[in-house]
């Protein structure tokens, strides 16, 4: 089978800004850029790059700038020329297995703080709930343990917690499925035909868009700004310019901003989507770890949100080894994706539903000591951030996980590459962008232990230090990786 080709049009929404706050000659920084792709995993392995003419045209270079840079990853072993498939992405060979990679400058893997996912340890209560749980699984044996519908009992609980809320739901309105990302994959296979218009925000979780674009969705975008929210007019006019099939958005404590949508903008939403049939998709992933401020109820119970779909999940309120999510729809929609389900999985584990159905009923408890554990880490980092690096522009969240942080420059990935010869693995900017970009930009978590967060902060300085205003030290930083 050939490789797939990545379009020149394609490699250029993803190469924004890359000659930006750089004065190396043009082929280093688009082969450095290019690399950054490559680890960061926005570009896979196998993946052929566009002919060397077609992305010159699409970059506005020559063709000898775009062949030396090519010429550059080759020998650094990130490009193979294959016999009738051109310029061919390949990850070195000590970094095989590793999309982002982990052993860095010689740091061990029991030296690593790997905050490329936004996640906490698990919740007091998690070992007493398997404990509970397991009286259970007599009972469960009973049955042939291939359920795709869920748990009743666990179904019920998320049920009561929506109506908690602000939302009276029914257990007929749940299903279960694996964490959140099952459930958003789920969706966009079934709601998502080849070249629909998916309306997903910019920046916004990295495995939403690109499950939203494996079903063949055309995204596009509207902007979440941390400080000021959603551009609600662009949010009226891109729904009403593209009527798409589905609006993927993150209302409360939006990932990775941490902004929550306005009632005013909510309603906005929901009234245009109703005029041009769009399914919109509220993910609530975030959406109860406040920390300050009052909790808006879920999307779905505004005026004209019965038809919203929710996704929650038990990942980040509980513990993320514990893949349980769920969606609440309508029935009608919930039949489609049962029908759907057993050609992707055969259901949900059964245990991990038992200890679930223990814990949820528990939320408001766990929440309780986690909104303590988390207004502490958040104002550690973001002091610590605000003290030592004044010229970052770092907004303290009303909850969430991470603080999206404004480096005043386009040189995100370089800092990552330089933070992780220090052993701190961080994503870069770019990840979160559905094309690209966002490299002024860096998702910083603060979920880690109190000398995790020292070490956080303590590379993060000394990494800005060794890149800014030195093109030598950015270079220095991206070759490192091989």
């Amino acid at each position: 089978m050939p490789p797939v080709l990545l379009s020149a049009r394609s490699a250029a929404l993803l190469l924004t800004d890359w000659r930006a706050g750089t004065d190396v000659p043009a082929y280093e920084a688009l082969s450095d850029a290019l690399r950054v792709l490559v680890i960061d995993g926005r570009v896979p392995q196998g993946v052929r790059l566009p002919a060397e003419r077609g992305l010159a045209t699409a970059l506005g270079v020559s063709r000898t700038t775009v062949a030396n840079a090519y010429a550059r990853l080759r020998s650094d072993g990130f490009l193979v020329s294959v016999r009738g498939s051109g310029s061919v992405v390949r990850l070195p060979a000590g970094l095989i297995g590793r999309p982002d990679p982990e052993r860095l400058g010689g740091v061990v893997d029991h030296e690593l703080l790997d905050l490329r996912k936004a996640a906490m340890h698990s919740a007091p209560g998690v070992a007493e709930a398997v404990e509970r749980a397991v009286r259970h699984v007599p009972a469960a044996l009973a049955g042939i343990g291939y359920d795709t519908v869920g748990d009743p009992g666990l179904r019920a609980a998320i049920a009561a917690r929506y109506t908690e809320r602000g939302l009276p739901t029914d257990a007929s309105q749940v299903i279960v499925t694996l964490g959140a990302q099952h459930a958003i994959a789920l969706l966009a296979r079934v709601l998502v035909r080849r070249g629909d218009a998916v309306l997903v925000e910019s920046p916004t979780y990295p495995h939403a868009h690109e499950a939203f674009r494996e079903a063949g969705g055309r995204l596009v975008g509207v902007p979440v700004d941390a400080r000021t929210g959603w551009d609600a007019t662009a949010l009226e006019t891109t729904l009403r310019r593209t009527t798409p099939a589905v609006a993927y958005v993150m209302p409360e404590l939006h990932n990775p901003t941490g902004a929550t949508m306005s009632g005013a903008t909510r309603e906005r939403l929901l009234s245009v989507a109703a005029s041009t049939g769009t399914t919109v998709i509220a993910d609530e992933t975030m959406g109860e770890l406040r920390i300050e401020g009052t909790a808006s109820a879920p999307l779905a119970a505004s005026e004209g949100g019965e038809p919203v779909v929710m996704i929650g999940s038990a990942a980040k309120v509980f513990w993320g080894g514990l893949r349980i999510g769920w969606i609440r729809a309508a029935p009608d929609l919930l039949q489609r994706l049962l029908l759907a389900r057993p050609t992707g999985d055969l259901g949900t584990p059964v245990l991990d539903q038992l200890v679930a159905r223990e814990l949820v009923p528990r939320t408001e408890a766990v929440l309780e000591a986690r909104r303590a554990y988390l207004r502490e880490a958040r104002d550690d980092v973001v002091g610590a951030l605000r003290a030592r690096l004044p010229e970052w522009d770092v907004p303290s969240p009303a909850g969430g996980l991470t603080t999206w942080v404004g480096l005043g420059r386009p040189v995100s990935s370089a800092l990552v590459l330089a933070a992780r010869r220090d052993g701190v693995v961080l994503a870069s900017g770019g990840v979160f962008g559905p094309d690209g970009g966002f490299e002024r930009f860096l998702r910083v978590p603060f979920t880690m232990p109190p000398a995790d967060r020292v070490r956080l902060v303590d590379v993060l300085e000394r990494s800005w230090a060794r890149i800014s205003g030195d093109s030598a030290g950015v270079r220095g930083s991206l070759a490192a990786v091989v």
